[in-house]
């Protein structure tokens, strides 16, 4: 069994958190290894995949957006996780008390966990380098604004141990699966997790 962590980036955050999950998911037994999205070419190769990108402005990247759609009959039939990164801070609730992690969800998610059958889509605090050069011109536009870059809140929020602790989540599950399936065909030939049993 192998899983496949995708993800796509601006700056590198996000691909920070993927290389932490698939070192993680490593370290719980199920091998792993993280790739840029524009860098995988097969999903059918993965027993699993999680696939992760940058958030802004209430939107997953495109990337990321595009990979979902382009592969989806491919990962509908494998399980699937999504995860993005973004929100900046250490607060957990904003000034209305709504929790901040709920109000970032990229606006896709729900579309696209419906569309690949996710198992769960998660999100996580970011990281910020206000010295960091501009990867748009989005970007380039905002920086220019008056007190853009004071509006955010710079350093990396990237929380690890919670990080850690949702792909072991995954690992548990994605073991847990396969161990039921050898189990259900005596432990032989079980080469690929069974899929959702409501798909």
């Amino acid at each position: 069994m192998v899983a496949l962590v995708a993800y796509a980036t601006r700056h590198g955050s996000t691909a920070g958190i993927a290389e932490r999950v698939a070192t993680s998911l490593c370290h719980n037994g199920i091998p792993a290894e993280a790739l840029p999205v524009n860098a995988v070419h097969d999903v059918r190769a993965y027993d699993a995949v999680v696939l992760g990108g940058a958030a802004y402005l209430f939107h997953w990247h495109k990337d990321a957006t595009d990979f979902a759609r382009s592969y989806r009959v491919a990962l509908r039939e494998r399980p699937v996780w999504l995860f993005s990164s973004g929100p900046l801070g250490t607060d957990l609730v904003d000034k209305d008390g709504a929790e901040v992690l709920q109000t970032c969800r990229p606006k896709e998610f729900e579309e696209l966990s419906a569309l690949v059958r996710a198992r769960g889509a998660q999100v996580f605090f970011g990281a910020y380098d206000p010295q960091a050069r501009p990867a748009t011109v989005g970007e380039r536009m905002f920086g220019l604004l008056p007190a853009a870059k004071a509006a955010l809140s710079a350093g990396d929020f990237r929380d690890w141990p919670t990080i850690d602790a949702w792909a072991a989540s995954i690992a548990a599950a994605l073991t847990c699966e396969h161990t039921g399936l050898q189990s259900s065909q005596g432990g032989v030939g079980a080469s690929r997790l069974a899929p959702r049993l409501d798909a």
